[in-house]
């Protein structure tokens, strides 16, 4: 049985998905709290400002982002996913499509799901 919480994470990251591929810098950063995270697939760390902006300029750009196989686990008003992820677009100009593993943490925040850490790792292909 899904808890309404746990809808609300999944829906969530659904939307998420949808603002991703639609380059809104703006949509995007309605799903991430003020001092979001992510560690990237090559170990680097970035903040929400510079993720937003290099959307913002074009330079990351997405065309496919999908979750697959989501587990949710609520605490309170803390949820965290661990999912299998497709990411595709263009980086500066370079395209590339990753299989992902992204786990994230979600926070309530003004009645909203907001997620505070991303992270990713690669997973070889056809690898779930």
């Amino acid at each position: 049985m899904t808890s309404d919480d746990e809808r609300a994470v999944r829906e969530a990251v659904v939307a998420w998905d949808l603002a991703m591929v639609g380059n809104d810098a703006s949509a995007i950063g309605t799903f991430m709290a003020e001092d979001w995270v992510i560690v990237g697939t090559d170990g680097s760390v970035s903040d929400r400002a510079r993720f937003l902006a290099l959307v913002a300029s074009g330079d990351l750009q997405h065309d496919v982002m999908e979750t697959h196989d989501m587990r949710v686990r609520v605490y309170g008003e803390t949820a965290v996913t661990v999912a299998r992820g497709v990411s595709g677009g263009h980086y500066r100009g370079h395209p590339f499509l990753l299989d992902e593993r992204v786990s994230g943490v979600f926070v309530q925040q003004e009645g909203a799901w907001r997620c505070v850490l991303t992270h990713l790792s690669l997973l070889a292909r056809g690898e779930s």
